[in-house]
């Protein structure tokens, strides 16, 4: 088999010789096998450019949508640490309006505030905030359900202040909720060294340095009880809120009011100054329930 061949006869137009040529076998069948396969290839190749071809047109279109879902991406992830941040101012709002009802109200649960707090920027539950080059975009879904479910909270939390709060007018009225000056915070309440004896005591007030003579008014409704000398704390401004609150004002550089007046909140009762053991112009702010100092800033809302 393998020294079979075959007789290739080619006869010329003319009357030249006729010319014949012997071909093996094995020669014409390598001869098939090969031009098959380079019809393979070739088609293989034509197929390969085709696809290419395609992709390099569908691949600028691709790029474009790419391009557009990165920047909607972004734009929400925006939106939501803007929804994030909302509900966290919300969450502080809510804590000092339940923590004003805690003077009238001490045994009710709307006292308590919220059970579960707002994630905040450096929380580990708060990764949209912290890495939100790593936000996908189910990640994000699923953020945005979570904002959805505690807008939803908040707001069954304000519905119940609100129906606390339409009978409580007169004693809102009493709170001091707001600054009875601007100025610097030198020295807040809670532990701190003296200025003149360097021991550390409790400071039952808020320092607010301020120019002297700068004006001070009375933060909510109230009766002035005293005003006058109180040894260390020089001129003194004392008013009764009612409801067990106090507020006193110290180093006055002169008092506005009366023993016996009663003022409304915003009204000028004093001018800061340096009177009595002070180290410069500011105000000695106190805030006393039944006696006891507290922390003026828990009932100050408007930060």
């Amino acid at each position: 088999m393998a020294n079979e061949s075959f007789t290739l006869i080619v006869v010329p137009d003319r009357q030249s010789e006729v010319r014949r040529f012997r071909l093996r076998r094995a020669w014409v069948i390598q001869a098939v096998v090969a031009l098959s396969l380079l019809m393979v290839v070739g088609a293989v190749l034509v197929a390969h450019y085709a696809t290419v071809v395609t992709e390099a047109h569908e691949n600028p279109g691709l790029r474009d949508e790419n391009l557009k879902l990165k920047s909607e991406i972004s734009v929400i992830r925006e939106q939501l640490a803007h929804v994030q941040g909302t509900l966290d101012r919300v969450e502080r709002f809510d804590q000092k309006l339940r923590a004003i009802t805690l003077l009238s109200d001490p045994q009710r649960n709307l006292a308590m505030g919220p059970t579960e707090p707002v994630p905040t920027a450096g929380s580990a539950d708060n990764q949209f905030v912290r890495t939100p080059g790593q936000e996908s975009p189910a990640a994000l879904a699923a953020k945005l359900d979570k904002l959805s479910a505690e807008a939803t909270r908040q707001e069954q939390s304000l519905q119940e202040l609100q129906a606390y709060f339409s009978g409580q007018k007169s004693l809102l009225a009493s709170v001091p909720s707001v600054w009875p000056t601007r100025g610097w915070v030198t020295s807040d309440f809670g532990s701190r060294v003296d200025p003149y004896t360097s021991e550390r005591v409790m400071h039952a007030g808020m320092d607010i340095a301020g120019p002297h003579g700068k004006e001070i008014i009375a933060p909510s409704d109230g009766t002035v009880v005293f005003a006058g000398l109180e040894g260390g704390y020089g001129n003194v401004v004392v008013i009764d809120h009612g409801y067990g609150i106090k507020t006193r004002f110290g180093h006055l550089a002169s008092i506005k009011v009366k023993a016996g007046e009663h003022v409304k909140r915003g009204d000028l009762i004093a001018a800061m100054g340096n009177t009595g053991r002070s180290t410069g112009p500011h105000l000695h702010y106190e805030v006393r329930v039944n006696g006891i100092a507290q922390n003026p800033r828990k009932f100050i809302l408007d930060d």
